[in-house]
This record gives C-alpha cells, structure tokens and sequence, in this order.
C-alpha cells in the first residue's frame, strides 16, 4: 500500500521507521517543527530528518488546516494515513481522504486515556497495564474502532521512562500488523467499537501539574514522582520559599499523623512527609522523601538536605 504518514516526536519516529521497514511505500510525511514545549523537547527524534535520510518528501505544519497541505496529500495518493502522536485534531477531507482511512496509533489502552501524556496519567491513578492502540481515526478524539491493542504490565517500581521505553517498543509490531491485516481484506481486519461509557479524556501535562497537594494520599504521591521521574519536570514542592524537585521517594512503612506537609522523621533512607487529607487521624503513611534536587540542578539525598526535623513543605512558595 502506498502510506502517508502524520507523526512527530520519538512515537512518529519509530513509527515512520517501522513503514520504511515494511512492504509498504511510504509517499509522503507530515511532522511538526521544533517545538520549545517542555514534554516536547525530551523524547525529539526528528520524524522530519529521518523522512530527509530516506528521500520520502516531508512536510513541517503546525496545523493540518491548509489547503497545500490538503493538496500534498491528495497528489501523493496514498491508500491509508497513518498518524501517531500528530498533536491536533485531523479533519475529515484529510483522515477519510484514502480508500483505507487514517490508522491512529495512540499510546493507551482506548477507550481509557484519549488525549495527551496518557502514560503519565495512568501511573498517577494506579493502573496496573498500559498499552498502545491502532484504531480508525474519526471525527471524535481517539475514538474509532479499534484494529490492535497491545499492553504491558505496570510494575510497583516502575516509572514513566521505564513504561515509555516498553510501550514505544509495542509501536513497530502494532503498526506492521495492523497495515498487513488491512492489506489482506475486509475479512482479515476485525473492527471493535469502542465502549464510550468506558472513555476518558485527558489533557497535556504543565508545570502546574507537577506541583505536590500534601492533601494527596502517601501513596499517590509516590506514583506521582514516579511519573515525573526524569527526563520528565520532577513532581515538586517548596521549602522556606525555595522549589524543591523530588527525585526520589516511598511510602513510609510506619503511619504519622500531624498536619500535611510536616517534615516529621528520618525513616530508612529517607525523611517521612507527614501526608493525606485526613493526616490528623494518624492512620495512613507518609510519604519518605529520599532524594531531592534544587532549583540550581545540586541533587542532595534527603537526610543531607533536612538537617533538622520540623517545619513544612509547601504547595506555593
């Protein structure tokens, strides 16, 4: 099949190299320029210089809303589109432009975590899998059919990086038997709906969404450094007015009750954060904070950096 391709980032990136790896003929690449985005700016393998080193003609746009653009496509004549992490909305004369539609890989298990950063999210909320999807672009965000599902299991140590690196890895297979199956025939391809009663939608991670409510149960906040591990902005939080990034932490084995916030006791490695909405009650963890790292980029274990018990970590400066 002759395949255009909507892409950007590392997931563009592995996903333009397992179509140039394939039977299929890829015609014409779409990517984004350059972007200053923090989350954009970690995993940035060139989807435009990859497409460069194979002669395959490549287009940079922000938007797809550009009738040049429409008009590259069309004169490429692809049989399908395949897109994956293209960071705005495709629109119908684009996705249903080919006899075989648009095949949207997406990184989450759909219907759950349309949208953006859907790894992050999901260690934040606990799942125990995450996966990638190939399904039929439509009107609605991440909504089509679904052609291939893949997951992979979330360990009780493991970080975004460590589930990025697995699930990119599910990229190249998914896309190569998902073209295949469409190849073969109607028959091969077994469309599923998706349940929309199951669909959840999230939105791009910010600097915002990295800063740490001691309200937050021990144990999410523990996912939530796991999910901003780095390259990712550290989950962070504020000491004597000062921005701390937490690089590092655990639940504590022991429960400490108090006011959230309180910088309590060494435990372990570590120094116990007392945390929770109901921390009064002194029934639940903290969270054992044991390596930090400041504004200036000096990483301190904890028990170097908290001299002396007492006083608070803060949600502002």
């Amino acid at each position: 099949m002759r395949v255009a391709m909507f892409g950007y980032q590392t997931w563009g990136h592995r996903t333009l190299q397992a179509l140039l790896d394939s039977d299929h003929e890829v015609v014409l690449v779409v990517t984004h320029p350059k972007s200053d985005h923090a989350y954009e700016k970690i995993w940035d393998d060139s989807v435009a210089e990859l497409a460069e080193k194979n002669g395959v003609p490549v287009l940079l746009r922000n938007r797809p809303d550009d009738p040049e653009l429409l008009d590259a496509v069309r004169e490429s004549r692809p049989d399908i589109l395949v897109a994956n992490n293209w960071r705005t909305w495709l629109p119908p004369e684009l996705f249903d432009l080919p006899p075989h539609g648009t095949l949207n890989v997406h990184d989450s298990l759909l219907p759950s975590y349309a949208g953006f950063s859907p790894i992050i999210w999901a260690l934040i909320n606990g799942e125990e899998r995450v996966g990638v999807t190939a399904h039929r672009m439509n009107a609605d965000l991440d909504a089509g059919d679904i052609l291939v599902q893949r997951s992979v299991a979330v360990g009780p140590a493991d970080t975004a990086t460590d589930l990025f690196h697995r699930t990119v890895d599910l990229i190249a297979p998914i896309v190569r038997e998902s073209l295949d199956l469409i190849a073969s025939g109607r028959d091969a391809a077994q469309w599923q709906p998706q349940d929309r009663s199951r669909a959840s939608f999230f939105h791009k991670r910010s600097a915002e969404d990295s800063r740490i409510d001691w309200s937050w149960p021990a144990e999410r906040l523990e996912r939530l450094v796991r999910a901003q591990s780095d390259p990712y902005p550290n989950a962070y939080t504020f000491h004597r007015g000062q921005r701390i990034r937490i690089v590092s932490a655990a639940v504590s084995e022991g429960r400490y009750g108090g006011t959230p916030g309180r910088i309590f006791i060494r435990e372990g490695d570590g120094i116990v954060i007392v945390a929770g909405a109901d921390a009064h009650s002194g029934r639940h963890p903290g969270l054992v904070i044991r390596r930090l790292r400041t504004d200036d980029g000096t990483e301190y274990a904890a028990t170097d950096y908290f001299r002396t018990m007492g006083g608070y970590l803060t949600t502002r400066p």
